[in-house]
């Protein structure tokens, strides 16, 4: 089975035999291609639906980082085209990819009733990882790089197809 860069390499030669402009089609491909990583990678980033809320302890930055890190526009340098999903919030790897949980206690979060609120911590706080010694990560970044790959791959494919015609 051939890898995804060797795929990729196949399916250029082909347009490349084809008579097509190939550095046009690939920034056009990769930025298109990276465009869709942001939008799955943004999609599936907390918060997204789930359980957990409360005043101030949802905001969206992490979720907002990845259209403001990364690079959708590709950067053409001698024969190479670059692009680059990024997240750059010091926590995100930690989200993508899960982390230990050890105990400790949090100043100025406080559980009131069913919901967790950001108040002055001279008002107490919370002991946290008593009940979860692990989070599992969400691996939002793996899957907007297999999005990546997919439109790669759905694009070349298909203007392959169309010189056929």
């Amino acid at each position: 089975m051939s890898t995804f860069g060797q795929a990729t390499r196949k399916r250029l030669e082909q347009l490349r035999k084809q008579g097509q402009n190939v550095p046009k089609i690939m920034v056009e491909v990769m930025e298109g291609a990276t465009e869709a990583a942001v939008e799955r990678a943004t999609e599936l980033t907390p918060p997204n639906g789930s359980a957990i809320s409360g005043t101030g302890t949802r905001s969206g930055e992490l979720a907002q980082a990845w259209s403001t890190d990364s690079t959708t526009k590709a950067a053409v340098t001698g024969g190479a085209v670059r692009t680059a999903l990024a997240n750059n919030l010091q926590y995100a790897s930690y989200v993508n990819d899960g982390h230990r949980m050890d105990r400790h206690f949090v100043p100025g979060l406080i559980i009131n009733g069913n919901m967790l609120e950001k108040v002055d911590p001279s008002l107490g706080g919370i002991t946290v990882g008593t009940k979860t010694p692990y989070i599992k990560g969400v691996y939002m970044k793996q899957a907007a790089i297999g999005r990546y790959k997919n439109v790669v791959k759905k694009e070349l494919d298909k203007r392959i197809r169309e010189n056929f015609k």
